[in-house]
């Protein structure tokens, strides 16, 4: 597991996110420790600066005794750890009045400052503390020097060093952590989702990958996963069953035949002309072919990936044409066919196909119908998409077989006497599951309507 852990992409991904967070935290911490020491610098050299600026004056007004006065009298009123520092020399830079021992023998940097440290010009001679401070040089030769005690700034210093440091380490770690965390929690949805998937390969296709209900990009994954199933699982159960049903409607016609083609042998073994057995040899050939071209024809459409094909189909026209061709064989049973076609309607589709599934509807409708029956075509259209209804006065089909007429090689008791394969309507299905529209069988009092249903998504552009 540590090893999986280490190697998954969200570890990775995780591990990007610390370096990133921690490189921002690092910088923002050296950000405010630049700021604030140079800040508190600022205040000390200006405060410094001020200081010799008053005592300089002091020196030109009172000379050199007003300002030896003046140094002993800031010395005595702080405390011998005050922060403040001087130092008043002759020209040979011997200590007059001050706080500090002797003149600090550092060399002074390019800004004019010195550093040192005060416990070698100072008591307590173990005092490490560091100073800063500025020379000026006053009338007469006199050196004074004016400091301050900066200690406290280089500890407050230090003080932000080591928080940056426990800062960015606090961070790392949490960072750590979570991404630890979320690497296995998202490890143990894909794990899931992998053991699912591993059950499925092997054969189980009932199993689904279960989901969370918080609507996560996890649960929509594993819906779209379980919708893929199920449409799979369906294609396999379809597929078995219609290896049933050929296996089943297709040994008798085949059984004929064979019986024929014997019975043809039979009479040229016999020298007897076998003119009649040979037609209707063919002619249960020709109605095999058919069927198998029907299923073929299925297995295509609903196999196919078609919509980058799809142009504008004009609905209206595609109806006229398929009642145009029905016409003539329901007016054979002296059945009214009305048509009620809105004009200019089109939608993004498959003429061909759409074309077929309707002639299969109409042609089911011209076959079922009773003599003097009525058959009537409509279409409309609305905000909800277009709509194509095609009704008859027949038998109708029973609410129970509506899903199963759909299926291939399906036919009622009553549909068994008439010529036909039971792949009409599941072309139809297919057509219309590849124009992405719905299919609704539903009754007609008396007869079937058959609906239907394109979404506007399926309109031209």
């Amino acid at each position: 597991m540590p090893y999986r852990l280490l190697g998954s992409s969200t570890f990775r991904l995780a591990l990007m996110y610390v370096l990133l967070f921690s490189t921002s935290v690092l910088l923002l911490f050296a950000y405010i420790y630049w700021s604030t020491a140079a800040y508190m610098a600022g205040q000390t050299d200006d405060t410094i600066q001020a200081e010799i600026a008053g005592l300089a004056e002091r020196y030109d007004i009172r000379g050199l005794r007003g300002l030896t006065s003046l140094i002993a009298e800031r010395v005595d009123r702080q405390s011998p750890t005050g922060a403040s520092l001087y130092l008043l020399t002759d020209p040979r830079f011997k200590p007059i009045v001050g706080n500090l021992n002797g003149w600090p023998s550092v060399d002074i940097d390019d800004s004019g400052w010195m550093n040192f440290r005060i416990g070698d010009y100072a008591m307590p001679r173990d005092n490490v503390h560091r100073a800063r401070a500025r020379p000026f040089l006053l009338r007469g030769g006199f050196h004074l020097l004016v400091g301050r005690d900066v200690q406290e700034l280089a500890d407050i210093q230090q003080l932000i060093v080591r928080a940056l440091i426990w800062g960015t380490a606090i961070t790392v770690l949490l960072a750590l952590a979570g991404g630890i965390l979320t690497s296995r929690s998202v490890s143990r949805r894909l794990e899931t989702i992998n053991e699912t998937c591993h059950n499925i390969m092997s054969g189980d296709l009932s199993q689904r990958i279960a989901t969370r209900a918080t609507g996560d990009e996890f649960d929509d994954l594993a819906d779209n996963v379980n919708n893929m199933l199920n449409r799979i699982e369906s294609l396999m159960e379809g597929v078995s069953r219609v290896s049933d049903n050929i296996a089943h409607d297709l040994r008798t016609p085949l059984s004929r035949l064979k019986g024929r083609l014997e019975s043809a042998k039979l009479d040229l073994d016999n020298h007897r002309d076998p003119g009649n057995v040979v037609e209707d040899a063919l002619s249960e050939t020709d109605q095999l072919l058919t069927t198998f071209n029907a299923l073929l024809r299925i297995a295509r459409i609903e196999s196919a990936q078609r919509h980058a094909e799809f142009s504008d189909v004009p609905l209206d026209r595609v109806l006229e044409d398929v009642i145009e061709l029905y016409q003539p064989l329901a007016e054979e049973k002296n059945q009214t066919l009305i048509a009620a076609i809105e004009p200019e309607i089109g939608i993004a589709g498959d003429r061909d196909l759409l074309f077929q599934a309707f002639a299969n509807v109409l042609d089911n409708a011209v076959k079922y119908a009773p003599q003097d029956g009525l058959i009537s075509v409509t279409s409309s259209r609305s905000d909800s998409g277009v709509e194509v209804a095609i009704a008859d006065s027949g038998p109708g089909i029973p609410e129970a077989y509506r899903e199963r007429v759909l299926q291939r090689f399906f036919r009622m008791e009553h549909s068994r006497t008439t010529l036909g394969n039971g792949l009409g309507l599941s072309l139809v299905d297919a057509v219309v599951n590849l124009h992405d529209a719905q299919l609704q069988l539903e009754n007609n009092c008396p007869g079937l309507r058959v609906r239907f249903l394109f979404s506007p998504q399926t309109r031209p552009r």
